[in-house]
């Protein structure tokens, strides 16, 4: 595996790595050193392992940029290079190669949103309270939240907590759609390692066209998008361990679908 910064620590439990941000005196705030750090083993996660869980240490999930390391940001190219590696780090998240589950506790502000809004799963404890407080720092997003949240709870949602500052709440953010699961405090990371679980005992080509295919599928022109449903289909239909687990089904050695 490769060599992490001390800002980041990894757990491998079976087939789950749990990422772990640990600057918790920082309220794990995301420097370069942090963000290469997601990057490097996103892109290349332990052979064996399926899923992921990112969680935060301490009292908070993460509360975004570490602002110190913008005063040695002081051109609009030296900007510019560090949002695209914001980019490139959150891309090895959201169409990298295993699925991941977001477990979201106390401050989930700014980039720490942006994080959470490139994994596939988030969890949020009732705790967790979100903001974008950009403005009133004299920023705008640059960790792809301008897409990747505008595209989960709308543009003008995203452009009214910029502009105001306000916060949302865990219940709040459920329903609008900003996580899919909310559990009581100090339940969080349990619930992340069951679901990821549960997700790596899918079959692999299934998680990869899920995770990969469908954001694409579902941002391109529909005609264009049935078509790359089609041959999205036609790879994992096709897979040996899809084969066998049709097999399983049709033969009774496999669990039919029934309500949680």
């Amino acid at each position: 595996m490769t060599a992490l910064p001390d800002s980041l620590s990894v757990t491998i439990e079976g087939e789950i790595a749990v990422v772990a941000l640990t600057r918790p005196a920082k309220r794990n705030a995301l420097d370069m050193a942090t963000v290469n750090g997601l990057a490097a083993f996103f892109s290349g996660p332990p052979q064996g392992v399926k899923a992921a869980v990112l969680v935060g240490e301490g009292p908070h999930f993460c509360a975004g940029l570490d602002l110190s390391e913008m005063v040695a940001v002081t051109t609009p190219m030296a900007s510019v290079t560090h949002s695209r590696a914001w980019h490139r780090a959150f891309q090895e998240i959201e169409f990298g190669v295993i699925p991941v589950v977001s477990v979201m506790h106390g401050a989930v502000i700014g980039g720490g949103l942006e994080l959470a809004a490139a994994t596939h799963v988030r969890v949020a404890e009732r705790t967790a309270y979100y903001g974008l407080p950009e403005g009133q720092r004299g920023l705008f997003l640059g960790g792809g939240g301008s897409v990747r949240i505008s595209r989960m709870i709308g543009a003008h949602r995203v452009m009214e907590m910029m502009l105001t500052g306000r916060t949302l709440a865990a219940e709040e953010a459920l329903g609008l759609g900003l996580t899919h699961y909310l559990v009581e405090p100090g339940e969080g990371r349990a619930k992340g390692i069951a679901l990821a679980r549960k997700i790596a005992g899918n079959a692999s080509g299934s998680n990869y066209a899920i995770i990969n295919a469908l954001p694409r599928i579902a941002a391109s022109a529909p005609e264009a998008g049935l078509m790359t449903e089609s041959l999205t289909a036609a790879f994992a239909e096709g897979a040996p361990e899809t084969r066998q687990r049709l097999k399983d089904f049709l033969e009774k050695r496999a669990d039919k679908v029934t309500r949680d």
